[in-house]
């Protein structure tokens, strides 16, 4: 699991060992202008695809991927060309983040990364920046190429009459959920707790000599950096929440802060370095304890919101933004959910979440839950409640129940389109070379049009 995953998050990252074998199959089996397809590179994404689908691979698969490389090769040699630009500062922003990424479902340890790549975290980084970088480049020049891409309603209707009858999808039941999320409050003498706990580390700091790193190790609720200490590694302006950022910039190299308050809970923050604008620090976080009164406060906060709502004393939108938690995706949406699988407000049943969905199993279109409870990514619990806002039945594709839907279709043959044009007029100009192997492949054809040197 944690191989599909990983391997899934990175796109770009591999297996060490098949890094260890492009010195023994590695030669070039195409050439796209200045960029160049590695045996190696294929055999990775081959690889990939088998992970991602157990094992089974479709027919053709190397001919496809090959297509695929590619397309992709050709989209970084224009964005030279064009003189597209990815800063460094980017590259380096998406490699920490899909690392962070791969260590969040690593529960945080390193040892896993390391053992997993065969690398440390900073190998790594090194081994596949230039890829990053690379894939970069694709997406912006991809972006340029779709830039201004979109559908009328009568292409959309014309799109959909293209659809044979007999081919029309099948659209299982749909429903839309708003939320309103609450998070319990900590109370003055669980929060006084947290302050003179971290007030005593800090004195035995200062005034004791004793270690930072050990403290941290200790007493630290952040477990994935207490393990190493409390160490942040390096960082960035915008990449720590505004209370924390705010007081690690203030510090002196060596300084350790005051005690910090921030919506994850108490820090104390030593600056360890400077670079620029980029600093390394670590802290020690303490997490107030959630007693169960606050929970039970919580939910009778919650229960009386939805009191309100049944006796239509305040409209959801509303009541979403008088009480509801700022940090959720919900909040900005009017407390709507959004589903990251289609980005719209849809969801089959089997898409939510199980508690969402036996809460409104038996509920009816614009009825609201009673509270409940919920853990989120950081195991922290909150309170919500549902509101059914529409219920679709099972049917065939329509344009009267289905417009956004096959309007997205209808975009996204036009971009497959587009791209398939944009691709044809720049072979012709770009030089490209394919290795014999290959060229009797499905679909190569129209790549051995390239200019010739």
């Amino acid at each position: 699991m944690i191989k599909r995953i990983a391997l899934g998050l990175l796109a770009v990252f591999i297996a060490s060992q098949l890094v260890a074998q492009r010195e023994v199959i590695d030669k070039v089996v195409a050439n796209v202008g200045g960029e160049y397809i590695l045996l190696s590179e294929l055999e990775e994404q081959i690889a990939l695809i088998a992970d991602k689908q157990g094992g089974k691979l479709p027919p053709d698969a190397r001919c496809l991927m090959l297509d695929n490389l590619l397309t992709q090769k050709l989209l970084v040699n224009q964005a030279k060309i064009d003189s597209v630009e990815v800063k460094d500062e980017e590259v380096e922003d998406q490699m920490n983040a899909r690392i962070e990424q791969i260590l969040d479902y690593m529960g945080g340890d390193v040892n896993q990364f390391e053992d997993y790549y065969g690398q440390s975290i900073g190998e790594v980084k090194q081994s596949f920046r230039e890829d990053l970088k690379s894939q970069l480049l694709a997406d912006r020049m991809r972006s340029k190429v779709m830039e201004g891409i979109s559908v009328t309603p009568s292409e959309v209707k014309a799109f959909f009459k293209k659809i044979p009858r007999d081919s029309l999808p099948y659209f299982n039941s749909e429903v839309e959920i708003g939320e309103i999320v609450m998070k319990p409050e900590i109370n003055a003498v669980e929060r006084q707790k947290a302050i003179d706990k971290l007030t005593d580390i800090r004195k035995r700091i200062v005034e004791g000599g004793e270690s930072f790193e050990e403290l941290a190790k200790k007493y630290s609720d952040d477990f994935a950096s207490a393990r190493i200490g409390g160490d942040l590694g390096w960082t960035k302006r915008g990449k720590f929440v505004a209370a924390f950022e705010a007081a690690a910039y203030k510090l002196d190299e060596n300084q350790i802060s005051d005690v910090v308050e921030s919506e994850f809970g108490f820090h104390l923050i030593q600056l360890i370095g400077r670079r620029g604008n980029s600093i390394n620090t670590r802290h020690i976080l303490v997490k107030p304890e959630i007693t169960d009164a606050d929970l039970a406060l919580t939910e009778h906060k919650l229960d009386s919101v939805r009191q309100l709502l049944m006796s239509d004393s305040i409209s959801f939108s509303k009541a979403v933004k008088m009480f509801g938690y700022k940090d959720v995706q919900s909040y900005n949406n009017d407390g709507k959910l959004v589903n990251p699988a289609s980005g719209n407000s849809f969801f089959e049943i089997g898409d939510l979440e199980p508690a969402i969905y036996f809460t409104i199993d038996t509920m009816k279109v614009g009825e609201f839950s009673k509270p409940f409870s919920f853990t989120d990514p950081r195991g922290e619990t909150f309170f919500r409640i549902v509101q059914l806002q529409s219920r679709t039945q099972p049917h065939v594709a329509s344009l009267e129940k289905d417009y956004a839907k096959i309007q997205t279709a209808a975009i996204e043959q036009k971009k497959s389109a587009e791209t398939a044009r944009w691709v044809e007029e720049k072979v012709r100009s770009t030089y490209i070379r394919i290795d014999q192997t290959y060229q009797a492949c499905p679909g190569i054809s129209k790549w051995l049009e390239g200019a010739k040197p």
